[in-house]
């Protein structure tokens, strides 16, 4: 898969994957989604990120996970 809108410049962002050379990181649009659940509210406060840079964002960050098993605790203590 091409992800032609991803982008990394070691001079811009520390060399961060970027968006179409934007100082928007892929990291930063991956927070700003989990920011905001309106995604009309996200193009209104970033109108220069489109819907296809969210995507290819979101496909560019999940091929940095692998599928592996994490065992859990059988609980969970809380704080009280």
């Amino acid at each position: 898969m091409k992800l032609d809108r991803i982008t990394s410049n070691p001079k811009r962002m520390n060399g961060q994957p970027c968006i179409r050379n934007l100082r928007l990181t892929v990291r930063r649009v991956i927070e700003l989604l989990a920011l905001y659940s309106d995604r009309e509210e996200l193009h209104r406060e970033f109108p220069e990120l489109e819907d296809e840079d969210i995507r290819q964002s979101l496909i560019f960050a999940s091929s940095y996970l692998d599928d592996r098993i994490i065992e859990l605790p059988n609980r969970y203590e809380t704080v009280a």
